[in-house]
């Protein structure tokens, strides 16, 4: 059946704004400013101001922001990082190119954020740091992990990258921590036209440190301090994310929409859990998230009415062969593992409209 309702529809959201998308390309390419140039800078600047903090330093994707504020911040190996089972092993991976031990803390099972009650058991000599992931856009809870972190003097990575715009106590997240990274790839809530990322931070000596690691270990031309990666905003990127950042509040705005009323149509379906919201926070959809009992069996039949589904994540993290070295067997994170097996994501983007909403939760409703 032809799809009726896509997971994701990037093009409308182009032509929105084509115009001032073109324009704001070509000046880059007329300008030949194509590395570090003005619209790097002027990004930069901008989101910095937009999550309320003093510096960002663009980088090549959300991945290597992971990567190059923990090696900012002195994590190597012999260390070990806390963070949480349920989310893309970008998070882990991070920790793991740093040589430091990956620790996993179990989710909230309403949340499915890191679980903060369980955090102070695995903290030992070791820890360096926490890595709390604003999963499917949904801010973690951050006062007790910042009290946790100033008790045990940890630093924090606030893993920001389906997060954009987030609100945790009327601050955005990406505020709390030490450093936050985000991911701008093209189907986040803040998406450029490739791969792009970015860290943000207080710290004007981190800023340093960040963006001599991503540019080979050079503050000056040729002159390697130390070795480090290859790992830049582009100014045609740049240029993109500019332009969107004007709208990102709208479409927040949109996205919490079209999730209340997900929420309210599915509320009586059986069998269906819908996202909870932590008191005081403004949580913004990157993904809208539902549990459901007979997943697997449901994503087919509704591929056949034409409504496109995603799952994230089917595998908790340390049940990856990725991370069979860490000795981890099935039952060591028993919520991960629950949701992992009955996640399902739902169509969610800024343009998606009542009727397509309503079709999708009348769908479900009449094969659960």
């Amino acid at each position: 059946m032809e799809t009726r309702v896509p997971f994701l529809d990037l093009k409308i959201q182009y032509q929105q704004i084509k115009r001032e998308v073109d324009e704001a390309i070509q000046r880059v390419v007329e300008s030949c400013a194509f590395i570090k140039g003005p619209a790097t800078r002027d990004f930069e600047n901008n989101f910095a101001q937009y999550c309320g903090v003093d510096y960002c330093v663009g980088v090549a994707n959300g991945s290597d922001a992971l990567y190059l504020a923990l090696g900012a911040l002195g994590i190597g190996e012999g260390d070990e990082v806390i963070t949480t089972p349920d989310t893309f092993i970008a998070t882990s991976e991070a920790i793991s190119l740093t040589r430091a031990k990956v620790v996993f803390v179990d989710i909230n099972p309403q949340t499915y954020n890191i679980d903060v009650a369980k955090i102070e058991q695995k903290i030992t000599p070791r820890t360096k740091a926490i890595i709390p992931v604003h999963l499917f856009g949904q801010p973690a809870d951050m006062v007790p992990i910042l009290e946790l972190a100033k008790k045990y003097r940890l630093k924090i990575i606030e893993d920001a990258a389906q997060a954009h715009g987030a609100v945790y106590r009327k601050k955005r997240v990406g505020s709390f921590g030490d450093a936050a990274c985000f991911s701008f790839y093209p189907g986040k809530n803040l998406g450029a036209y490739g791969d792009a990322g970015a860290v943000v931070t207080n710290d004007p000596a981190l800023v340093e440190r960040i963006s001599m690691l991503g540019d080979h270990g050079a503050k000056k031309k040729y002159i390697h301090e130390i070795e480090g990666v290859n790992s830049r905003l582009d100014s045609i990127q740049a240029a993109v994310l500019s332009v969107k950042l004007k709208y990102i509040d709208e479409w927040n705005e949109k996205r919490r929409n079209n999730a209340q009323l997900y929420t309210e149509l599915l509320k009586d379906a059986p069998g269906v859990i819908t996202p909870f919201e932590l008191e005081n926070t403004k949580p913004v959809y990157h993904l809208y998230v539902i549990q459901v009992d007979n997943r697997d069996e449901l994503i087919p039949k509704l591929a056949e009415h034409g409504i496109a589904t995603g799952i994230h994540y089917p595998f908790a993290l340390h049940l990856l062969p990725a991370y069979q070295h860490l000795g981890l067997k099935e039952g060591a994170y028993p919520e991960a593992e629950k949701v992992a097996g009955r996640f399902l994501s739902l169509p969610m983007y800024p343009e998606l409209s009542e009727s397509q909403i309503e079709y999708v939760c009348d769908t479900i409703k009449s094969l659960v």
